[in-house]
């Protein structure tokens, strides 16, 4: 099932995840409806907390990408990330591995809104994957970016408390109206 995508102004994006300690029934049907909307909203990544669901819990697919390369290493060896994907991640951390590079991002809660972002460029990942395995692998590209912006969404930060002063500044005005525009859906809904 497609799920509703929070906008920005929503508290819930603002929210810490909690961690998952069972891959409940639930939590299953979560992971296929977030792999549902990713997809239905040609998304990279997309975290529970995107769905109003504040836990510690995101999907990816890079497959679709074909300007911006993604990298993925298993046990040391080098593997093919289109053969992985969709990859859910389960309570992850990442090691930041690589020098730092500024590249775009965008995100399914800011629609039409990009900016540059300065992330490490590769990391090393642990979590757990949808049947509760621990998996562990390194990453770069475009699949590590995506891995470090869904992170962040778990944990409450918003890929704009990254952005210069002065990109910020210059998005201030479509970022207001999207606040606006969803406090106002709040007031209504909760009316």
């Amino acid at each position: 099932m497609v799920l509703p995508i929070v906008k920005y102004g929503h508290p819930v994006l603002r929210q810490k995840g909690a961690r998952i300690t069972e891959i409940t029934p639930e939590i299953r049907r979560l992971i296929a409806n977030l792999l549902e909307t990713m997809h239905a909203s040609a998304g990279v990544g997309l975290a529970a907390q995107q769905v109003a669901q504040p836990i510690q819990l995101a999907v990816f697919d890079v497959r679709e990408v074909r300007d911006r390369p993604s990298t993925l290493e298993l046990g040391g060896q080098a593997a093919t990330p289109a053969d992985h994907m969709p990859m859910v991640l389960i309570n992850p951390e990442f090691t930041p591995t690589g020098a730092r590079v500024v590249g775009a991002e965008g995100c399914l809660s800011f629609p039409e809104i990009f900016a540059d972002i300065d992330r490490p460029e590769t990391i090393e990942v642990r979590a757990l994957d949808a049947k509760g395995k621990p998996i562990e692998f390194r990453c770069g590209g475009l699949l590590a970016r995506a891995i470090q912006h869904e992170h962040d969404h778990l944990h409450g930060i918003l890929f704009i408390d990254r952005m210069s002063a002065e990109t910020k500044k210059r998005l201030k005005p479509e970022l207001d109206a999207l606040q606006t525009a969803t406090k106002a859906e709040l007031k209504k809904a909760a009316a």
